[in-house]
């Protein structure tokens, strides 16, 4: 999953191009594993009971646990280990991953020919959604769910009082997000290296009563499992791929900690700690079959992870396990902030609200409106499939689908970006599209179940993709029609000069080489020309962050005005004044903020059947338009000193 620390945007953070202090790399290792795998951290919760009970109609037997353990370490070995941490971690933007970042990357390799990049970073954002939506709700249930097997206590807990404790948290979680999370963070790293040596000093408990169990390490049980078991072998492929969400987030985060102790973190922690715990539950299984098998009754399938804890400490565990799924959720939200910021950055979303919460952490930020959305969805996954196991079927398809994404643009920028030949692209990307497929294609099965949520959420990201960069291309195509080169009024306002009057005008636009249209309605109305015009447009690059010194680009038109483009990574806030207080060729010092006025046109927008899009999609564009962000907020502009003009266009 492309999930995010809890300083997910940080645009001033250092990325060191060389090793850091041992100090320094302790550090970072830490605080990876507080944000990078508590997703796949928290996955033993749910993901061999789920494998399993795939199994459970023809009956539970040795040879299907030993095939699902079996299949769930080769995933580990073969899509986090190999796809992720060896190869896909290469393939960064300046130090960034994530599915936008490789978007942006891939943009880049193809120059003019970056639809396709775009279309597959929009689908991958869309599907992170669901992603982003589906992780509390199935991570903080199914912790919640390990009350159920407290000794004597158990009856207390039905399925009423476990979803409304899970409903009270989740809704504590996100009504902290405003405030910030920089006071906790800290608690992160080692509260989830406590959960890995709890869930991996577990699982050697139990691997010590069954020693045999380490066979499964031989892929032969899985393809066993698969070859014998027909489409229901699909099935236990689709739960077994629960087993491995998370892995996203090993490449989304490397801006914020660096590749080498996220890989330190996953060879000498999390890895290890998960094969044992889920050896442990296979273990602990097979002991419990032959125990039915002795006692002549039926085997049942149980809450293995946590019934393998001894009755005294399964409470701690529990306790445990809420606080991991809490951190998991954490950085999924955490997450889709950042991911919607780089997405208004790339112009895939219109601007919303961004609020930062840390003075001294650029990138602590919260966004209102994808926070109270995400809680919305979550709430109601909840209410509606009530049980973590039920829930588990909307699981894979958004993770399977947002990792054929990712393959598919790594092709991109492997064979385009790293110049390698066709023949070596394909047999690098060929085996992980396949397994990624093959993984896609097991987990469709389960749309009836519960993966159709994932997929409606992600079709209604894409809508609005789809819709808000439709609507703003008829909107420019429309400005264009009307506007006018600025050098051609430039030269007849030279040879007619308007009033002049005192101070700075700054017109903001998207094309500074023609006249903005803020600029010709105050000609047209006003029938004045400022001293000084500065005409502005912001520009997002294809990488993360730009250098102080390449931020702005001046071009002097002629006495009366001057071109200043603006440039900005895709994980940066833009701030116009602030990077407008320069000495410009045509200015003698630093812009005076008392005496600049800002410009920008603002449109009004009609609807219509005969001609741009369908009415209804207008009617959704407007919709998006009104609820935009106030640019004055987005560009950071003093709200006093911005003059809006427009007029009506017809969509």
């Amino acid at each position: 999953m492309n999930s995010a620390p809890v300083t997910p945007t940080a645009t001033t953070a250092a990325r060191p191009t060389h090793p850091a202090p041992h100090p320094a790399m302790i550090a970072l290792t830490i605080g990876a594993i507080g944000v990078v795998f508590g997703d796949i951290g928290t996955s033993p919760l749910y993901a061999f009971r789920e494998a399993l009970n795939q199994t459970a109609a023809g009956g539970i037997g040795a040879s299907e646990i030993l095939g699902v353990l079996s299949l769930a370490i080769w995933s580990l070995i073969l899509v986090v280990t190999v796809k992720y941490v060896l190869f896909l971690m290469r393939a960064d933007n300046q130090g960034e991953g994530g599915v936008l970042a490789l978007t942006a990357l891939a943009r880049r390799a193809l120059g003019r020919r970056s639809l396709i990049a775009l279309i597959l970073g929009a689908a991958g954002a869309s599907l992170f959604y669901g992603d982003a939506i589906i992780t509390p709700a199935l991570s903080v249930l199914s912790a919640v769910e390990g009350l159920k097997t407290i000794p004597g206590l158990g009856d207390m807990f039905s399925e009423e009082v476990i979803l409304w404790l899970t409903i009270v948290i989740l809704i504590a979680l996100f009504f902290i997000q405003s405030r910030g999370t920089a006071s906790v963070s800290a608690l992160f790293g080692p509260v989830c290296i406590l959960w890995f040596l709890a869930i991996g000093g577990l699982g050697i408990w139990h691997i010590t009563d069954e020693p045999s169990i380490l066979r499964v390490v031989s892929p032969h049980y899985g393809v066993m499992l698969l070859a014998t078991h027909g489409v229901t072998g699909l099935f236990v492929l689709g739960a077994v791929f629960l087993t491995v969400t998370g892995a996203e987030a090993l490449t989304a985060d490397m801006g914020h900690f660096g590749i080498k102790p996220i890989r330190l973190g996953w060879f000498f922690l999390a890895f290890p700690c998960l094969v044992l715990n889920y050896l442990g539950q296979g273990a602990f299984a097979l002991n419990a079959l032959e125990a039915a098998a002795a006692a002549g009754t039926p085997f049942v399938n149980q809450d293995w992870f946590f019934l393998m804890a001894p009755d005294t400490v399964r409470p701690w565990l529990i306790v445990l396990a809420m606080l991991a799924t809490v951190i998991a959720s954490q950085a999924v939200i955490t997450g889709a902030f950042s991911l919607t910021q780089q997405a208004i950055q790339l112009g895939l979303l219109p601007r919303l609200r961004i609020r930062q919460t840390s003075a001294t952490q650029a990138g602590q930020i919260y966004l209102p409106t994808i926070n109270w959305l995400l809680l919305v969805g979550v709430l109601v996954l909840v209410i509606q499939f009530r049980t973590s196991s039920a829930m588990a079927a909307a699981y894979g398809i958004a993770v399977t689908g947002t990792m054929v994404v990712t393959t598919c643009l790594a092709y991109i920028v492997v064979r385009h970006r790293w110049n390698w030949g066709r023949p070596l692209a394909l047999a690098v990307i060929v085996p992980f599209l396949t397994l990624d497929l093959i993984f896609f294609g097991a987990n469709i099965l389960r749309v009836v179940e519960g993966g159709w949520v994932p997929l409606v959420v992600a079709g209604a990201i894409g809508l609005i993709i789809y819709t808000w960069n439709r609507g703003r291309s008829i909107v420019r195509e429309f400005e264009q029609r009307q506007s006018i080169p600025l050098v051609d009024l430039a030269a007849a306002l030279a040879k007619r000069p308007p009033e002049r009057v005192e101070g700075t005008a700054v017109f903001l636009t998207a094309n500074p080489d023609s006249a903005p249209g803020a600029l010709l309605h105050n000609l047209k109305h006003n029938k004045v020309l400022h001293e000084k015009n500065l005409i502005v447009s912001i520009r997002t690059a294809d990488r993360p962050a730009v250098e102080p010194e390449d931020r702005a680009e001046i071009r002097p038109v002629d006495d009366n005005f001057t071109i200043v483009v603006l440039h900005y990574g895709f994980m940066e806030s833009p701030d116009c004044p602030r990077d407008l207080g320069f000495e410009a060729a045509t200015h003698k010092k630093v812009l005076n903020p008392a005496k600049t006025s800002y410009f920008i046109g603002r449109n009004t927008l009609k609807p219509t059947a005969d001609q741009g899009m369908p009415l209804w999609q207008d009617r959704i564009f407007m919709f998006l338009q009104r609820n935009a962000s106030d640019p004055t907020d987005f560009l950071k502009i003093p709200p006093g000193k911005v003059l809006e003009l427009g007029e009506q266009v017809t969509v």
